[in-house]
């Protein structure tokens, strides 16, 4: 077993987020897609390659005005990121274990915290 950790600094978008922009302009999704899983492809360089974990997600938050449930979408750009540069072949059942997430407040350096446990 091994632990692999990364952050990703500020904030990624919340659920609400995510709908808006796709009932939005078709594109407007695809970019906000884009742009966070590039984000946490750039975070993620490096790392090595994991063929299947339990994954710890840690959310810094600015403050609490946001419901827990709404910041966790993020989640889909931060596996979609390590599909994307290569540290999970997919993000599958086979791949991605337990999910666990914790949230703090943090208004000073709002970040992501990434735990992989490989199994």
């Amino acid at each position: 077993m091994q632990v692999v950790r990364f952050e990703i600094p500020g904030q990624l978008p919340t659920m609400n987020e995510i709908v808006a922009a796709s009932k939005s302009h078709y594109g407007t999704y695809s970019k906000m897609k884009k742009k966070y899983t590039q984000k946490v492809m750039g975070c993620a360089e490096g790392l090595p390659s994991i063929e299947s974990a339990d994954f710890r997600i840690t959310w810094h938050c600015v403050n609490r005005r946001k419901d827990k449930d709404n910041i966790v979408a993020g989640q889909k750009f931060i596996f979609d990121g390590l599909v994307e540069c290569g540290v999970l072949k997919n993000d599958g059942w086979n791949e991605v274990g337990e999910i666990a997430h914790s949230f703090a407040v943090d208004k000073e350096n709002p970040r992501i915290v990434v735990e992989i446990q490989t199994l």
